[in-house]
């Protein structure tokens, strides 16, 4: 069918004459009447089929006919990445190029603030189509920026992905603030239960247009090769070395894996760039204009740019690692072989790898051709068919990778889903109950050893800090029957004499009432003295009940006040009479 026949407004048939579209894709032909009629869609098909078409088409022509609100925001298109809703507004402008009447602003995060200022002045003003992530638009609205009350199109493209991303929340919350006569149109390129849950939730009555599900386009040449890890980089160099590739993507597991190989690419004179989380959005957006407009021959990346990229003229895909999912390898590969072009698409399977690669035969229901190594590498490692064990083994290790990968999108943990024997079954089940239950009396045994030592150990700084305390107890002086109670030091320690007090005399019992004798005191050097430690210490014979045991010695207010110092000045006048009363006597 040609787009002449269906019914669209005059000037999307004028943008797509001289954009030189003039035959319909299946899934645009089925959808854009339905869209058209006012019902709920639910589209999925394979990747590059032109499912953005399918939904902008008929909403535009709309838009254009009229009828519709001014200064209000009319239609949100929710995109998961921000290089997707790019690209969906580059599509948009390409189709509403002589549709005067009508505007649209795409809303995604990593912008600087002269971006973010344009932003809010577009969804204050009004803008006809926005194009956001779910993210960014949370923000906006929870900020008060954005009037979704007369809103008439709420469109998810690539909902499965957003799902996996872990967008479902905030779909949701945008999804409540919508009015009830809103159209909803989804479009997926897999139909899993979840996708099925959310069409429930969302759709009223939709039309359901399924086409070839999670397929790989039929003129992608699918070949791969076994090899070991080591044997990779050499077979990437043979692939650039005996082909004139000017248009290639190479798919990495990891942005430190994307790094490394463009860095290697660099080396060997390969004009290549490179595309992973690391770069900023201004880096992101250099990097995919110079690929798409010829400046890079490849372009080494993580599933960032696996889905909803359009770039027609992809002559092949190599999958440096297997992906673990046969849902992503569809994805990758589909960048190449669109718009009715040739492609072919290259995997390298490592030994670990082959499990995975293996399901994915399962999923395409066909085996993909293995080449042999080139020259000079080494033998390659046998592709071994997994056992019924190693494959359930491998399936629980690929639903705790894609859990993890959703909590890691979510930012939360997600509690196991029953025991392990509920989760393996029969007899691996059991296995996994014993080894779990002796660990668990491995771990008992360490706790009761650990407290038993805990309690030894502080039974025996018990014992110690007795055996102090009774020392300390030994060395005390026994009482004198004459003055009472002696002096105690700190810890119980003998008080040492200040120097200059001979060592040979012992200590004067001193009455209570009686004052020292300050001359005495001054020759045998007591009044103000220093204990072992350096700390200041009175001691001028007084006993203990004279004194109030802290950490400084500080006299009773029952004792007698120590006796004022002379002042330096009446020192100085009583020297000479003191010399002059001596002299006379003399």
């Amino acid at each position: 069918m040609k787009f002449e026949d269906l019914d669209l407004n005059d000037g999307v048939l004028d943008a797509l004459y001289d954009m030189r579209f003039e035959d319909c894709t299946p899934i645009q032909e089925k959808c854009i009447p339905e869209i058209l009629s006012g019902r709920d869609v639910l589209g999925v098909a394979q990747t590059g089929t032109g499912k953005t078409a399918a939904y902008l088409l008929p909403v535009l022509s709309k838009l254009a006919d009229g009828g519709y609100p001014e200064n209000k925001i009319n239609c949100i298109v929710m995109s998961p990445t921000r290089e997707l809703a790019q690209q969906i507004d580059q599509a948009m402008q390409g189709f509403a190029y002589y549709l005067d009447g009508v505007s649209s602003v795409a809303v995604y995060g990593g912008n600087d603030g002269n971006r973010y200022d344009q932003e809010l002045k577009s969804l204050q003003l009004g803008a006809d189509v926005v194009i956001a992530t779910p993210g960014r638009f949370i923000s906006h609205i929870s900020l008060g920026n954005v009037d979704l009350s007369q809103v008439s199109f709420f469109i998810l493209d690539e909902a499965d992905r957003m799902l996996d991303m872990g967008f479902s929340e905030d779909i949701m919350t945008i999804a409540k603030k919508l009015p009830e006569t809103c159209q909803t149109i989804m479009f997926s390129a897999t139909m899993p239960k979840k996708i099925e849950d959310l069409a429930k939730t969302l759709l009223k009555n939709p039309v359901e247009v399924k086409l070839a599900v999670s397929k790989p386009a039929e003129k992608i040449h699918q070949m791969a090769y076994v090899c070991h890890e080591t044997q990779k980089l050499g077979i990437v160099k043979d692939i650039f070395k005996n082909n004139d590739l000017k248009r290639v993507i190479i798919f990495c597991g990891s942005k430190m894996k994307v790094k490394q190989v463009a860095g290697a690419l660099q080396r060997m004179k390969i004009n290549c760039g490179e595309m992973h989380s690391d770069l900023g959005q201004a880096e992101r957006d250099d990097m995919m204009f110079k690929f798409k407009s010829g400046q890079y021959d490849v372009i080494v990346a993580t599933d960032i740019i696996a889905r909803g990229i359009d770039i027609d003229d992809i002559q092949m895909v190599i999958n440096y690692d297997v992906p673990h999912d046969a849902e992503d390898y569809v994805h990758r590969i589909g960048r190449t072989a669109r718009a009715e072009r040739d492609g072919s698409a290259i995997t390298l399977i490592s030994d670990d790898d082959m499990i995975y690669f293996q399901q994915i035969e399962k999923f395409l229901e066909k085996e993909v051709e293995k080449l042999p190594l080139p020259e000079g590498l080494g033998e390659a490692p046998e592709y071994r068919r997994s056992t019924a064990k190693s494959r359930r083994r491998k399936d629980r290790d690929r639903q705790s990778h894609k859990d993890k990968k959703e909590r890691n999108n979510r930012g939360g943990r997600k509690p196991a889903e029953g025991s392990d024997a509920e989760r393996n079954g029969g007899k691996d089940g059991k296995d996994n109950g014993q080894r779990r239950q002796k660990r668990q009396n491995r771990q008992d045994n360490r706790d009761g050893q650990d407290n038993t030592a805990r309690q030894n150990d502080g039974k025996k700084r018990a014992d110690n800090q007795e055996g102090s305390n009774s020392r300390g107890r030994k060395g005390q002086k026994p009482q004198d029957k004459k003055g009472g109670k002696d002096q105690q030091q700190n810890g119980g320690k003998n008080q040492r004499r200040a120097k200059g007090q001979q060592s040979t005399a012992k200590e004067q019992p001193t009455d209570n009432n009686r004052k020292p004798n300050r001359n005495k005191t001054k020759r045998e050097g007591q009044g103000k003295l220093k204990n072992g430690n350096g700390k200041g210490q009175r001691s001028d014979n007084r006993t203990e009940g004279q004194y109030r045991s802290t950490k400084y010695d500080i006299r009773e207010d029952t004792m007698a006040p120590a006796q004022k110092k002379e002042s330096a000045l009446k020192k100085l006048i009583k020297k000479p009479l003191k010399w002059f009363h001596s002299f006379g006597k003399k």
